[in-house]
């Protein structure tokens, strides 16, 4: 077989399963498109704050530690599993507003990881920034565990 062929055949594979992953999220909305951002943004500052700037929380002397990072990105698919769930759970009669939900939580959480990163590097934000992602994050939450103490920022 040539490499072309071989080329083509992993390309659709991904491209299939990439589908069926997008599918099972509820598909690529404005939501799931921000929450994808928003994690991707975490965790490269994370890995920033504690390759470059050694000022990670996650790790004793502060730098970058594989076994960090790769909690981090369990932890990053573990919120993916719960969006996965809320569109389960939104197709149920009077459902609709679990994935939304699920999702604003999420994109408000990884977005003060984002910033909690940012200022780790000593770069400066407007505080609104930080008031409206937390006031999102309190919409979402009635209560539950998590942080972005609890988020993977700083790998």
């Amino acid at each position: 077989m040539k490499m072309e062929a071989v080329h083509k055949m992993v390309l659709a594979g991904a491209c299939t399963a990439g589908g069926i992953l997008i599918k099972a999220l509820g598909g690529w909305d404005g939501a799931l498109r921000l929450l994808v951002a928003c994690m991707a943004v975490d965790y490269v500052t994370g890995l920033v704050v504690a390759g470059v700037f050694k000022k990670s929380g996650k790790t004793k002397g502060g730098g970058l530690e594989s076994r960090a990072g790769f909690l981090g990105l369990l932890r990053k698919g573990a919120v993916l599993l719960l969006v996965f769930l809320g569109t389960l759970l939104d197709s149920l009669p009077g459902g609709g507003f679990i994935r939304p939900t699920v999702c604003c939580f999420f994109i408000s959480n990884e977005g003060l990881s984002v910033l909690e990163n940012l200022g780790l590097m000593g770069v400066p934000y407007p505080a609104f920034l930080r008031d409206m992602l937390e006031t999102l994050r309190g919409k979402g939450d009635k209560g539950g565990a998590g942080g972005p103490e609890d988020g993977e920022g700083g790998a």
